[in-house]
């Protein structure tokens, strides 16, 4: 490996520091990755439902770690910073979560609080985040509360979780979901780290910087709206029309033999 993790990590970091919230795009496979960091985002993160979704399996049901190994040891050699989705850690043992994430070359992890649509115990949950924190001080640990996502409590409970997994190592905090501005700025407020917000129609990110949020990550949108392009695409064709202008066979190609380099 060419790279210097320890940099990158610390590069990774210092992006959530910087005079506007960091654009978080989601990558599923190695092409997203590429075309993205050819875009020149700073950073990039995988999403658990492009990577399911794409293998054909359910998002959240723990089908997916083999092949979300696979692309994190496919992007390790990314110039810019890497986070991956790792739904609840694929395990319930923190012991057994720390080892996955030692053995990732990546900047940052997302670490769920559900499993199965379910909301999971906070104390467990805080447990894995320990025991990745011990294990891997330097990764940037986002501690994930889908209480908002899964509809299931409101923002004191969304709190009291979040405050939990602060003190249990937790380098940020992520609530997806629909939140208003009083709910977000109520986060900001009281979290003494990063705050992750999904990018959505609700608030744009100058927007979400104002509010006090450090982060703002695509999720699977980028995926979602790939499937919808794809779908318009052959409709229009079908439709009689001329194919529409595309990034060219010959730079996909370049970027796929000289982007990543096979370890």
């Amino acid at each position: 490996m060419t790279r210097d993790l320890a940099v990158l990590r610390a590069t990774f970091a210092e992006l959530h520091r910087g005079p506007q919230p960091l654009l978080l795009p989601n990558a599923w496979d190695v092409a997203s990755a590429l075309a993205l960091v050819a875009d020149g985002h700073p950073a990039v993160g995988t999403t658990s439902l492009g990577i399911a979704a794409a293998a054909g399996h359910p998002d959240a049901s723990r089908a997916v770690r083999r092949r979300t190994e696979e692309l994190v040891t496919q992007l390790a050699e990314l110039p810019v910073p890497v986070t991956v989705d790792l739904e609840d850690g694929f395990a319930d043992d923190p012991a057994e979560v720390a080892e996955l994430v030692a053995g990732l070359p990546v900047a940052g992890v997302n670490l769920e609080d559900s499993t199965g649509g379910r909301l999971t115990d906070p104390a467990r949950h805080a447990a894995r985040l320990t025991a990745v924190k011990e294990a891997c001080p330097s990764v940037f640990v986002n501690a994930r509360v889908d209480t908002f996502w899964l509809g299931r409590a409101g923002l004191a409970e969304t709190l009291a979780r979040a405050e939990r997994y602060v003190a249990a190592g937790a380098d940020g905090v992520f609530v997806p979901g629909r939140l208003t501005e009083l709910e977000i700025d109520a986060l900001t407020s009281a979290l003494p780290v990063p705050v992750n917000v999904l990018a959505s129609g609700d608030h744009t990110l100058p927007r979400l910087g104002e509010l006090g949020v450090r982060r703002v990550s695509t999720g699977s949108l980028l995926f979602r709206a790939s499937l919808d392009a794809a779908v318009a695409v052959a409709r229009s064709l079908q439709d009689g029309r001329l194919a529409p202008a595309a990034t060219s066979y010959a730079e996909v190609d370049r970027r796929s033999s000289a982007g990543i380099t096979p370890e």
